[in-house]
């Protein structure tokens, strides 16, 4: 697992989809991006069950999108600390890395819900209807934040 972007970027082929999750007690929200890393579109909401069946539906979703590395929002408190919600992440994380060789990665995900959830409401999305979405709004908001990065990274080079 990378902690740091440029890690996690490092550790990836130069092309292929990325999957970002952002992890919640009761669900997953997973976005996908294009090969190029140009988007990252909100996926599905994976209602969470057990790790075992979690896990597979994640795995199934990275070998149907052709993903090359994953990355989970990791949920610091807003003074930058790490609480329980950051440690479930990265237990998660562990046990995922365990199922497959894929790159795992973090991002601090301060704030994407927030965003997510101003971005529906901006559209004038039913209230239902976030609550449908907004795992799902908020894990393309991780993954482009990666994304975006990584072209940060590349200008830089």
């Amino acid at each position: 697992m990378y902690e740091t972007a440029e890690d996690f970027l490092a550790a990836l082929p130069p092309t292929g989809a990325l999957m970002g999750l952002d992890l919640g007690t009761k669900t997953i929200g997973v976005a996908v991006s294009d090969g190029l890393r140009g988007v990252a579109t909100p996926l599905e909401t994976v209602k969470r069950k057990k790790f075992g069946v979690d896990a597979a539906r994640l795995l199934d979703i990275a070998m149907d999108r052709t993903v090359t590395g994953v990355v989970l929002g990791l949920p610091r408190n807003m003074d930058g600390s790490e609480g329980p919600r950051c440690q479930s992440t990265r237990a998660f994380a562990r046990n995922l890395s365990g199922l497959t060789d894929l790159p795992i990665g973090f991002w601090d995900e301060r704030l994407s819900t927030v965003a997510a959830e101003r971005a529906l409401l901006e559209a004038d999305t039913s209230r239902r209807r976030r609550a449908e979405v907004i795992d799902h709004v908020a894990a393309g908001y991780i993954l482009q934040g990666v994304l975006d990065r990584a072209r940060h990274i590349g200008a830089a080079q």
